[in-house]
């Protein structure tokens, strides 16, 4: 820390500090509290924060910082001063007005009850201590690690201790990332000790799956804590949940079989429809949030509901956010068998999903708003349309009118899961049902995604894709044909949580060649038609569907991990999904 008399001497101080530190210009006259100091000065997120007397820069930010002061000392006076008359008078202050005036952001956090002033005399200052000495910031900062709109187990059952696991952790140098990876090898030992099908092992698994899910809530609360988000973390945190429970399916799937029972459609159905009610959450979000005129009545009764407590609460549980499912799985883990949890596991999230959706669509269908081309966009990359649906819409143009999109989206996926469900298996009918398919797939996607319903087209294009190869792989009666479904869809579940998640990150979709190189949703259900339709007999449709989730897995991995380690990603730390 060094002290610098005037604008000219920091502007001089600040050439010395090497080009890729973070700097901070602090008034000396500063009162507050260090959490305050904490979250204006040292969050990763952001180019440039203030807080009242207090500005930091990263590498990033340096050279406009440096402007500001030089501009500063050149005149006399921050050209700022007047915009700040009513706020931040400081020099931090005023420089923070001329970085925003001069294009970059300035974040300004808040602070809540903390305390951040700089007092112009003795009574002041004494007000500013005595308002300091009042507020705990250390129970500011452990009540601010805890997410604000958490499940109800998580909240009242969690959180009241996971706040200190997470402090212990930051007091003893561990890193959110460390905790993540914890949380990750606890889910695979559990998954483990289902898959040995005994009482025993169903009883461990269900403590260590709970377990894991503390692990879980407390690697976001450290970061919020420690304030330490990162690349990293945002792909650790993003992709490692998914992971973890789709783990432990998989471990529930081998128990039961250990013990004469086979469970595998079910399990790879659990992961079907939990991943179609995540994408539908996406592709709702990222449709709405940022369009013009954004208006509902349903909306705004979901408002009005909300000032009544318990009906937010009972809101959060109905759709079977993370914490109440995962109590769930474990609970029964350890006290029923396998194809009991994933009855009721079926059974819960299907009538979540019916909720939310049907929330979602009474939504849209009131709300008067118009989709911004970033909208088109972010849902065009989630259709994850390959080569062959890109080709139809390059040349074909889907009939007006507002619902168009999805009715042949909804068209396309029932011609392909009706065939591969009630067609003979192993003939071609399928095939030529996924070709229609694609067909129909290139031509929802052939304009603008821009209808109150739009929304509609990832979601059904994931359940198109996954419900063939379930029912394909189902209806094959080959051995292990489902486990190896079952890794295709999870390989592929993965690439569509990586879009999700660079999508938000505002980075946007993964690359062009990446789609191309895996066929797109419409290419891999049609490799799928065919793979079932040659290869009848023998194990030749278990092998071919094993090597092709290798192949998916590979490609999509190297790049996604390339991605979140470049410096292109997003450095935040995700909130997660309540669902």
């Amino acid at each position: 820390m060094t002290a610098a008399a005037d604008a000219d001497e920091a502007a001089e101080l600040l050439t010395t500090v090497p080009a890729s530190s973070r700097v901070a210009l602090v008034d000396t006259r500063f009162v507050g509290h260090v959490h305050a100091l904490r979250l204006g000065l040292t969050d990763p997120r952001f180019a440039a924060a203030s807080i009242p007397g207090a500005l930091t820069a990263r590498p990033e930010a340096r050279p406009a910082l440096l402007r500001a002061l030089r501009r500063t000392a050149a005149a006399g006076t921050p050209a700022g001063a007047d915009a700040t008359a009513a706020g931040d008078r400081t020099v931090p202050g005023r420089l923070a007005v001329e970085l925003d005036a001069d294009g970059t952001a300035v974040q300004r956090p808040e602070l809540g009850s903390l305390t951040a002033a700089v007092p112009d005399g003795p009574e002041e200052r004494e007000t500013a201590r005595t308002a300091v000495a009042a507020v705990d910031d250390e129970a500011v900062r452990l009540r601010s690690a805890v997410k604000a709109h958490d499940g109800f187990f998580t909240t009242y059952f969690i959180s009241p201790y996971s706040r200190y696991i997470a402090r212990w952790c930051a007091r003893r140098g561990l890193t959110p990332n460390q905790v993540t990876t914890a949380s990750l090898v606890t889910a695979l030992i559990a998954a483990g000790c289902a898959a040995t099908g005994t009482r025993g092992g169903y009883v461990a698994a269900g403590l260590l799956l709970l377990f894991s899910f503390v692990l879980d809530c407390t690697d976001g609360q450290l970061a919020r804590y420690s304030l330490q988000y990162s690349t990293m973390g945002a792909w650790l945190d993003a992709t490692f949940d998914r992971a973890k429970e789709y783990a432990y399916y998989a471990g529930l799937a081998l128990g039961a079989a250990r013990g004469g029972d086979d469970v595998w459609v079910l399990a790879l159905g659990a992961m079907v429809l939990q991943a179609c009610r995540h994408v539908v959450d996406f592709s709702f979000n990222e449709a709405n949030h940022d369009a013009v005129s954004n208006t509902s009545p349903t909306a705004a009764l979901s408002d009005r509901l909300d000032s009544v407590g318990w009906t937010v609460w009972l809101r959060r549980m109905i759709v079977l956010p993370i914490g109440e499912r995962w109590a769930m799985i474990a609970v029964l883990t350890a006290v029923t068998t396998p194809r009991i949890v994933f009855c009721a596991l079926l059974i819960g999230c299907a009538l979540a999903a019916c909720y939310t959706t049907a929330g979602r669509l009474l939504r849209s269908l009131t709300r008067k708003a118009r989709r911004t081309d970033r909208a088109a966009r972010a849902l065009a990359d989630l259709a994850d349309s390959g080569p062959l649906a890109q080709a139809v819409a390059a040349v074909l143009r889907r009939p007006g009118g507002s619902f168009t999109a999805p009715l042949l989206a909804i068209a396309g996926a029932l011609v392909i899961v009706g065939a591969a469900l009630f067609t003979p298996y192993g003939g071609w009918p399928v095939v030529g049902a996924a070709a229609v398919y694609a067909v129909l797939s290139g031509l929802a996607v052939s304009r603008p995604l821009k209808g109150a319903l739009d929304w509609l087209v990832p979601p059904v294009f994931r359940a198109a894709e996954y419900g063939t190869i379930l029912a394909l792989a189902a209806r094959s009666e080959v051995p292990h044909a489902v486990p190896a479904a079952f890794g295709l869809v999870s390989a592929v579940a993965y690439h569509h949580y990586d879009t999700v998640y660079r999508i938000r990150g505002g980075t946007g979709a993964p690359p062009t060649w990446l789609v191309r190189v895996i066929g797109g949703h419409e290419g891999r259900t049609l490799v799928v038609a065919v793979l079932a339709a040659v290869l009848i007999h023998g194990s030749g449709f278990t092998t071919a569907l094993t090597a092709l989730a290798g192949a998916v897995a590979l490609v999509v991995l190297v790049e996604s991990i390339r991605f979140w380690v470049s410096s292109s990603a997003p450095a935040v730390h995700d909130e997660g999904e309540l669902a």
